[in-house]
């Protein structure tokens, strides 16, 4: 895929719930936005890269880009599941991710543990990767400390500040 690696910025908005809840692997998902503005040749499918909220630390990160079609969604959406225990929701925060490689196409499975079977096997393929020098120097990408962050922004230019983040390679 040539527009890897892919650099991309928006807030956190609420998903379909199901991450933490159902699956226990939280996500943080991007707003349509940002979905919407995905070069063609990133196809649907598991990635993993870096991501950074709000211009904090780099954590190793894996993204589900498409229709998730266990659950047979009608929304194309990108979900992140940062490899980091957080003490609490990230709503409405900037998260910077840049995606260096991917794992493989979207699937349906039988049975949501086999899903998750296959989320955690994915995990642990990003965890291994991303330690291969080619990818380990992407953590250290002046992106992730040049981002706007909306936690300076006044509320009431958020949506504004959200939706003119600019994505890209």
């Amino acid at each position: 895929m040539k527009s890897l690696p892919y650099f991309c910025r928006g807030e956190v908005i609420r998903g379909f719930g199901r991450g933490s809840k159902e699956l226990g692997i939280p996500t943080a998902n991007f707003p349509d936005s940002v979905v919407d503005n995905l070069p063609a040749d990133i196809s649907t499918g598991i990635y993993y890269g870096w991501a950074s909220l709000s211009n904090g630390d780099v954590y190793k990160m894996v993204m589900s880009i498409g229709w998730n079609p266990y659950y047979k969604n009608t929304k194309k959406s990108m979900e992140t599941h940062v490899i980091h225990t957080f003490k609490e929701d990230f709503y409405g925060e900037i998260l910077s991710v840049v995606m260096v490689g991917y794992i493989r196409p979207e699937r349906s499975y039988d049975s949501l543990d086999a899903l998750v079977t296959a989320i955690n096997d994915d995990i642990e393929e990003a965890k291994v990767k991303l330690d291969h020098p080619e990818h380990l120097k992407f953590k250290e990408d002046n992106f992730f400390t040049s981002g706007p962050s909306l936690s300076s922004a006044p509320p009431s230019t958020t949506s504004t500040v959200s939706q003119t983040i600019m994505n890209g390679h």
